[in-house]
C-alpha cells in the first residue's frame, strides 16, 4: 500500500452568501449573515418561517458549463456544478492535466427537492375518505398525469454525480454517500484515502444539498431541531449560546480538487492545502441523539490527528497550540455544542483553551450533506490568510461551552499563523467525521 501525500489545489462553493471563495471569506470575516425569512415558498405558518436560502444564482452564468446540458437538473446538482467548475478551474484540470480513467469524483450529495404539491395532489386524488381507502389505480392515472418521470430520477442523490462526471470528464472511481451532516466530510476524507493509496491521481470531492422546501423544512420542524426564533431571524443561529434554541436551515455546495502532491507537481500546479489525515466513527448509540460523553468525536478527531502525525496534547515547534483552528461542527441544538465542547477537551487536554474553536453556520445557517465541505474549506482560507472567523451571536455562552468559540469578531493570528486545523462533522445516526488540513510545505 502507497502513502502518498495528498494536497488541495481548487475549491469552490456555492453558498447562501455568495459563490465567490474570496468574496463570500471576506463576509464571513466581517460576520455578515445570511439568514431570513424564506422566500422560496409561503413557509408564514411554519414555526420555522427563515432559512439561509441561495439567491441569485444561475448555473448559466457559470464559465466553461453548458447550463442546457444541465436543463431540468435539481438545484442541488445545478449548486455542485458552480462549485465544481470553480474548483477544476482554479486547479487547471478544465481542459485535461489528468487522466480520465485516474480522475474520481466523491460525493456527499442530498436528494433534491420532490414535487410535493403534484405528489400530494394524486394522494388525495386517491384517497376514498368515506371508506378509508386508498384507490392505487387512480393514485397511477393522477401521477402519470402530475408527475414528471424524468424529474423523479433527477431528484435522486445520485444525479449529482452523474452531471459532474460528464460535465469534466471524471471516468475513475464514483461514490456518493448519505450519511446526513458528515457527508462531505467524508467524502472528501474518503476521496483523500483513494488517492493516499494509490487508487486514484485526483479526485472532485465535496458535497451539496437544498433542503428549503416544504417536506425538507417540516422533517427537521417535527423532529424540534431547528430554531423557532421567528422573530429576529439574523440572530436565530447561535452556536455555543446559552439561549440557543436548534439549527437554520441552509442551503449550497461546496467542492475541492484534490491530488498526489507527485501529480499536482509533474504538471505544475500550486497546492493551496495539504489533507494531512482523516478520522471517521461511529457512536453506535441512537439515531438522532449523539453519544454523551462525545467518545465518537474524540475518535475521530484522534485519528485524523494521529495520520497527520499531530500531538494533541502537546505545544507545536512554535510553541502555539498544536491545532491553531478546529471548524465547528457547531450546529446550535441544545445537544451538540455541550457534547462537541467535551470532546475537544478529551482530545486536546490542557491544550484546548488555547485551540480556536468556531462555527460558521452562525452565518451561513446548516447546509446539511454540504456543510463538512464547505466548513472544510475554511480551513483552508484560514491557513491562506491567518484570519479566523468569529461564531456570531455569541453574546451569553453557555456555560458547558467554556472554550474559545471566538465570538462575534474573526481572530487576526497572521503574525503566528495558522498551520493546522482540523474540520468537524456530525451526522444523525452517529457518524462522525474529522479532517486535518495543515500548511503545505515543500514536496
Amino acid at each position: 500500500m502507497t502513502d502518498r501525500r495528498v494536497v488541495i489545489t481548487g475549491q469552490g462553493w456555492v453558498t447562501p452568501l455568495g459563490c465567490d471563495v474570496d468574496g463570500v471569506w471576506s463576509r464571513l470575516l466581517r460576520g455578515d449573515c445570511a439568514i431570513g425569512p424564506v422566500e422560496r415558498f409561503d413557509a408564514s405558518t411554519f414555526a420555522t418561517s427563515f432559512a439561509a436560502e441561495v439567491k441569485g444564482f444561475d448555473l448559466a452564468s457559470v464559465a466553461g458549463v453548458d447550463a442546457g446540458r444541465h436543463a431540468g437538473a435539481s438545484r442541488a446538482t445545478t449548486y455542485s456544478l458552480g462549485a465544481a467548475a470553480a474548483a477544476v478551474a482554479q486547479a487547471g484540470l478544465r481542459d485535461g492535466g489528468v487522466e480520465p480513467e485516474r480522475f474520481g469524483i466523491y460525493l456527499g450529495a442530498g436528494e433534491g427537492a420532490p414535487d410535493t404539491m403534484n405528489f400530494a395532489a394524486a394522494n388525495l386524488a386517491a384517497w376514498d375518505g368515506e371508506h378509508r381507502t386508498v384507490d392505487t389505480r387512480a393514485w397511477a392515472r393522477e401521477s402519470l398525469a402530475r408527475l414528471s418521470r424524468v424529474g423523479e430520477v433527477r431528484q435522486e442523490p445520485a444525479a449529482a454525480l452523474s452531471h459532474l462526471a460528464g460535465e469534466f470528464g471524471c471516468r475513475g472511481a464514483a461514490f456518493n454517500c448519505m450519511t446526513a451532516c458528515a457527508a462531505s466530510t467524508q467524502s472528501v476524507g474518503e476521496a483523500f484515502e483513494l488517492i493516499r493509496r494509490g487508487d486514484a491521481d485526483a479526485m472532485l470531492a465535496g458535497g451539496a444539498h437544498a433542503m428549503i422546501h416544504p417536506l425538507g423544512m417540516t422533517g427537521f420542524i417535527r423532529l424540534t431541531a431547528m430554531s423557532t426564533r421567528r422573530d429576529d431571524p439574523a440572530t436565530a443561529s447561535r452556536p455555543f449560546s446559552r439561549g440557543r434554541d436548534g439549527f437554520v436551515m441552509g442551503e449550497g455546495a461546496g467542492m475541492v480538487v484534490l491530488e498526489s502532491l507527485e501529480h499536482a507537481l509533474a504538471r505544475g500546479a500550486t497546492p493551496l492545502a495539504e489533507v494531512a489525515g482523516y478520522g471517521a466513527s461511529a457512536d453506535a448509540y441512537r439515531i438522532t441523539d449523539i453519544e454523551p460523553g462525545g467518545r465518537g468525536a474524540q475518535a475521530a478527531m484522534l485519528m485524523a490527528l494521529r495520520q497527520a502525525g499531530v500531538s494533541p496534547r502537546e505545544p507545536d515547534a512554535k510553541g502555539r497550540a498544536p491545532v491553531q483552528y478546529v471548524s465547528a461542527h457547531g450546529t446550535g441544538t441544545k445537544e451538540n455544542d455541550p457534547i462537541e465542547t467535551k470532546a475537544v477537551k478529551g482530545v486536546f487536554g490542557a491544550q484546548a483553551p488555547r485551540v480556536c474553536f468556531s462555527s460558521v453556520k452562525s452565518m451561513l445557517g446548516h447546509l446539511i450533506q454540504a456543510a463538512g465541505a464547505v466548513e472544510m474549506m475554511t480551513c483552508v482560507q484560514a491557513i491562506r490568510t491567518g484570519m479566523v472567523p468569529a461564531t456570531i451571536n455569541l453574546h451569553d455562552p453557555d456555560p458547558a461551552c467554556d472554550l474559545d468559540h471566538v465570538p462575534n469578531e474573526a481572530r487576526d493570528l497572521r503574525e503566528s499563523g495558522v498551520d493546522v486545523c482540523l474540520s468537524n462533522g456530525f451526522g444523525f445516526g452517529g457518524q462522525n467525521n474529522s479532517i486535518c488540513v495543515r500548511r503545505y510545505v515543500g514536496p
